[in-house]
């Protein structure tokens, strides 16, 4: 009984610090997005102090959802790591690690702007934008492919959404990059995946379990 009622918690705590994540992750990027447009241009910008405050408030956003995110990927890892090939099970953990430990750099380097006069080149706010742009979101989207196989495989996810999992994966690894705000994808991708877990983590009519 007692293992069964940590079964049932299982979906549901994926479901739940997918959604923390989600948002976290979403209201972090709008506020970098938002203080520091140019992230990738070459003219040194002036930071205001309204600017600062936003990146202030992203950079204490964005370890809470990388904190998140290793709940989400734990708990998704538990739940289908019993009957997914090691192969599978090795990316998708690589790729879940990779892309905490690269958002936490471009984090660290992000917080540079928050030193930076008008007569030093900025160079912590290019940094930054390409460990998030080019490097944490192709992990993001090797990420997204490697839990779309794991849930067509196990039949667990609804086709629309493996669909879904494998366009947003190649948009992130193909044109993620060349293409502002496309890092939405992945906060927006890990938001549908974990409404789709909460709303079926307790199917209808499912058999009691069997008595010892």
């Amino acid at each position: 009984m007692e293992r069964q009622h940590e079964r049932l918690a299982t979906p549901w705590a994926a479901g739940v610090a997918g959604v923390v994540f989600a948002i976290l992750m979403a209201a972090a990027m709008v506020l970098m997005r938002i203080a520091l447009p140019g992230g990738n241009g070459g003219a040194d910008v002036t930071v205001d102090a309204g600017q600062r405050s936003a990146v202030r408030t992203a950079l204490e956003l964005l370890p809470f959802a990388g904190i998140a995110f290793l709940w989400f990927m734990g708990a998704v890892r538990e739940h289908a790591g019993e009957v997914e090939d090691r192969f599978v099970s090795t990316v998708f953990l690589g790729s879940g690690l990779i892309f905490v430990a690269t958002l936490f750099g471009a984090a660290a380097a992000a917080g540079t702007v928050l030193d930076e006069s008008q007569q030093h080149p900025p160079f912590g706010r290019h940094f930054a934008y390409a460990l998030l742009t080019t490097y944490a979101m192709r992990m993001a989207a090797v990420f997204i492919i490697t839990t779309s196989t794991i849930g067509r495989r196990r039949g667990a996810l609804p086709r629309l959404l493996v669909a879904l999992g494998y366009l947003a994966g190649l948009t992130l690894l193909v044109v993620g990059a060349d293409v502002p705000w496309s890092e939405l994808v992945f906060p927006a991708w890990a938001l549908l995946l974990s409404l789709n877990i909460l709303r079926g983590r307790r199917p209808a009519g499912s058999p009691p379990a069997a008595s010892a």
